[in-house]
């Protein structure tokens, strides 16, 4: 599994340097400057997703022939990780825009694939996806949401949960069981719904320790009518198409995760810099130093292995599995560290709103949870590694 060591394959191009730039500044001088009040007002990032749009960095992972750019894994990464350092509620623009269409871009008809993709490529609409439930995070196979045939239509029933950018989204992959006597796991399809269906409806807004900018909530099918053309694949391959989604989305939950604590180690290195005790900067003190070096050495980690996952997502390898939930599971796990670290560094400024890092604490959390908690990364690798 591991021991396909060609470091050239996932190293990064001057194209992919030169979007960095691009996106950087789009970041600093379009998004950052709203972070907290988007942050403070549980607002949705308008500013940002204009900003993104304008520049084609809101959903930069459709293919070229569905009138998008066709920018590669590593690409979409990066662009994601540049506008998570500025603000993490921001960045599920494109993130949750790939995780929304993945599944039609992976298992879809080719019908579906031109009406669905285009508007989401041009701007004009965003993309959710709908898989967990109240009763079914982790364990995805118990899922209550129904899927019954009317004809030559489906009739949703059941409720989905968490639900990232849920309301301001149009399209929702909403996975549903088709079959409730077949084989647990085999009996779900996966649908395209739109957000004007008749029957189709939206909870309250959660109220959130963080991301607070992208809004989180319930969806409700009460008898919600879905033409038969768009269900994506066949009958019973929906949770197969969700999990491979999964394979490649959580590779952007590790850029984002590395995109804020890039935010949040460069913030404690500007802080340190300036601020002084005992007659010198506190920069100068080795136990800070110290501090700083852990902090960077582990981000600089963590950037490498979601880089390599990136590298598998765009040639689809078979370890895969394996690198998307490592780099999801680490990412996320240093994201935490580095931000909880930066808090500390900063002393009591860390902790009140004057300064971005305890926001950047709060929205790292996440990404220990969605897309499969850190714990449910750990079982698919080590399944993998065993079986």
């Amino acid at each position: 599994m591991t021991g396909n060591s060609d470091f050239d394959l996932f190293r990064t191009t001057d194209e992919h340097e030169e979007i960095r730039a691009a996106i950087r500044e789009i970041a600093d001088e379009q998004i950052a400057p709203h972070a907290a009040e988007v942050d403070q007002n549980s607002e949705f990032p308008q500013q940002a997703y204009d900003a993104l749009r304008a520049a084609d960095f809101h959903a930069p992972h459709i293919p070229e022939q569905y009138d998008g750019v066709g920018a590669d894994a590593l690409a979409t990464c990066i662009v994601i990780e540049e506008v998570a350092r500025a603000c993490a509620s921001s960045s599920l623009i494109p993130a949750v825009n790939k995780l929304g269409s993945m599944p039609v871009i992976l298992g879809a008809s080719e019908e579906l694939k031109a009406k669905y993709l285009p508007p989401i490529a041009r701007g004009e609409a965003m993309f959710s996806y709908g898989l967990s439930e109240r009763e079914a995070g982790s364990d995805t196979a118990s899922m209550k949401c129904r899927a019954t045939p009317d004809g030559d239509d489906w009739i949703l029933h059941g409720q989905k949960s968490w639900i990232t950018n849920a309301g301001e989204s149009q399209f929702y992959t909403v996975l549903a069981v088709t079959d409730p006597d077949g084989r647990r796991g085999a009996n779900v399809s996966a649908f395209v719904v739109e957000k004007g269906d008749e029957g189709f409806g939206f909870g309250e807004k959660e109220r959130k320790l963080g991301i607070k900018g992208s809004p989180t909530r319930e969806l409700h099918f009460d008898n919600c009518r879905i033409p038969g053309d768009r269900i994506i694949g066949q009958p019973g391959e929906g949770l197969k198409i969700a999990l491979r989604t999964l394979d490649h989305t959580r590779v952007t939950i590790g850029a984002q995760a590395v995109g804020i604590a890039q935010g949040a180690l460069e913030n404690a290195i500007a802080f340190v810099k300036d601020r002084q005790q005992f007659g010198k900067h506190i920069a100068d003190f080795q136990a800070i130093q110290f501090m700083l070096a852990d902090m960077a050495m582990q981000l600089e980690a963590a950037r490498q292995l979601v880089y390599v996952a990136a590298s598998k997502s765009e040639r689809a390898d078979d370890d895969l599995s394996f690198f998307g939930a490592a780099a999801k599971c680490f990412a996320s796990d240093v994201a935490m560290k580095v931000t909880v670290d930066a808090v500390q560094l900063l002393g009591g400024y860390g902790y009140v709103q004057d300064y971005p890092v305890e926001r950047m604490m709060r929205d790292a959390k996440i990404t220990q949870i969605y897309e499969g908690t850190n714990q449910i990364q750990r079982l698919v690798m080590g399944r993998m590694l065993v079986k």
